[in-house]
């Protein structure tokens, strides 16, 4: 007897819905499974043979034969078992073929019948529904995830019996609900009131919280450079829902969501220097998004910037120049979205103290090299550097606070909405995202300013991507004074943040 039931696999980001195809007949007894499955799928085999017999059913002792289609995609993951379980029983008559009509089934077997989590359920149901489905069973601990998806009914379960006892209607399941929405506001156990002194570089992520801008920050150890870097998710604008949604398949596909709800805070990512170049942009046979894309909407924070290895540096290149980045591998060749904001952290030489006191001991030579671990294309791409002084002692104790993190975030709320009025039209939502044909059709600037670009695009010999980014900064700046054309004191200001590597 043949059968068809309908489960889901991920490729990359995108969820795509299976047919399993299962056909019984006449012969001696054997399981074959065909469609280009993974290892992990091939062994589901033992799996749904010994899930089926300990949950009480009959396992068909016929030739049986599974077909996984379409049979060009490659099939990974073990959340196959469950619609393979539930094909075997309508195949060999026990499940009727008609109560599984426009179902998904979602999860991965274990040898007694239980129904185990999988990862990548909000991509899969998501598709489930686009492609007409109706209804989805899935473990108890995804059907939170699930539930993100509002066109489907879904049901958490916990063993292949409940399944089968649903469908055979011997005892009906009760459809799983939302829980309520979480505020509109994430919450920060962190925020800038904390941070005494440092002016210059709260102005400086201020504009880049606003303008989506990467920020390269040089100071000597102790100085802050951390604790300001983990503070500057607090002064982003909330995500919206489509941000949010796509945040939160990121993580669904990477094992990373925990409770299923989906994601209001802004990712940040702080990986270790030792991070290789697959772990950074993604790889592996099949590739996983790595932290470039983690980091989607969020932060990307790299701390003692040139101890890691100027190889893995490079491969930032095209994520910061294009919000995406490409993987091609012998089985797959996959794109992951990459749009964040790289905020980055160094000392000025090996011991920390050049420019900064009296007591530096590193050579001429030492410092030359560290600093060149860092490419100039890299720092090309970095729009705003400053120097992170060391505090004074009467910063540390006074008990004045510093400006919160609430009032510098409705400052930025305020210029990205006039960035996103002014850009609207071209799909930007930020003025980092410009191109050069958007900065032309809306940035404005006064003649003095364009007078003062011009001396210092001969004088400072800049690249025209260092050209287009004074003007993107500027133009952030301009968005904060709320004015509606680019002054000279806004291009002096941008001007004034570009490369700040002191070489000997």
């Amino acid at each position: 007897m043949f059968a068809r039931i309908y489960g889901a696999a991920t490729l990359g980001l995108n969820g795509h819905v299976i047919a399993v195809e299962t056909d019984i007949s006449n012969g001696l007894p054997s399981f074959d499974l065909v469609g280009l499955a993974a290892t992990s799928v091939k062994e589901a085999k033992e799996r749904v043979r010994a899930a089926v017999k300990n949950s009480g059913y009959e396992f068909p002792m016929r030739r049986l034969t599974v077909n996984l289609a379409p049979a060009d995609l490659k099939k990974d993951t073990a959340g196959l078992d469950l619609s393979l379980a539930v094909a075997i029983l309508v195949s060999s008559g026990q499940i009727p073929e008609e109560a599984c009509e426009n179902c998904l089934f979602l999860g991965e077997l274990a040898l007694d019948g239980r129904i185990r989590p999988v990862n990548g359920i909000l991509p899969m149901v998501l598709e489930g529904a686009a492609q007409g489905m109706k209804t989805v069973f899935v473990s108890r601990d995804n059907a939170a995830e699930a539930l993100l998806c509002p066109d489907l009914t879904v049901y958490g379960v916990g063993t292949l019996c409940d399944v089968a006892g649903h469908l055979t209607g011997e005892k009906a399941l009760e459809a799983a609900r939302a829980a309520l929405p979480d505020p509109d506001l994430p919450d920060y156990d962190v925020d800038f009131s904390e941070v005494q002194g440092q002016a210059e570089a709260k102005r400086v992520l201020e504009i880049a919280a606003a303008g989506g801008h990467n920020v390269l920050m040089i100071g000597p150890p102790g100085s802050g450079k951390t604790m300001l870097a983990k503070r500057i998710p607090t002064i982003l604008p909330p995500m919206n829902e489509a941000e949010a949604l796509e945040v939160t398949k990121i993580y669904s596909v990477a094992g990373l969501l925990g409770k299923g709800r989906l994601l209001q805070q802004r990712p940040f990512r702080s990986p270790h220097h030792t991070i290789s170049m697959a772990g950074l942009v993604g790889g592996g046979s099949i590739p996983k998004p790595g932290e470039v894309t983690l980091s989607h909407h969020g932060v990307l924070f790299l701390d003692e910037l040139p101890e890691f290895p100027r190889s893995v540096l490079e491969v930032l290149r095209q994520p910061l120049e294009d919000g995406v980045v490409h993987i091609a591998r012998v089985q797959a060749a996959l794109s992951y979205p990459s749009r964040f904001v790289l905020v980055a952290a160094m000392n000025p030489c090996p011991c920390g103290r050049y420019g900064f006191d009296e007591g530096c001991i590193c050579s001429e030579s030492e410092i030359r090299r560290y600093t060149h671990k860092i490419s100039g294309p890299l720092l090309d791409r970095i729009d705003l550097h400053v120097r992170v002084e060391r505090p004074a002692y009467q910063e540390l104790i006074t008990r004045r606070k510093a400006e919160s993190s609430a009032a510098i975030r409705s400052r930025v709320l305020s210029a990205r909405h006039r960035q996103q009025e002014r850009l609207a039209p071209y799909g930007c939502t930020c003025n980092a995202h410009m191109g050069h044909r958007e900065i032309r059709a809306t940035c404005q600037l006064t003649e003095a300013a364009q007078q003062l670009l011009r001396e210092a695009f001969d004088v400072l010999r800049l690249s025209a991507r260092s050209y287009d980014r004074i003007i993107k900064v500027s133009q952030t700046i301009a968005d904060l004074a709320k004015e509606p054309v680019i002054a000279k004191e806004h291009v002096a200001e941008a001007i004034s943040y570009r490369n700040k590597m002191q070489q000997p």
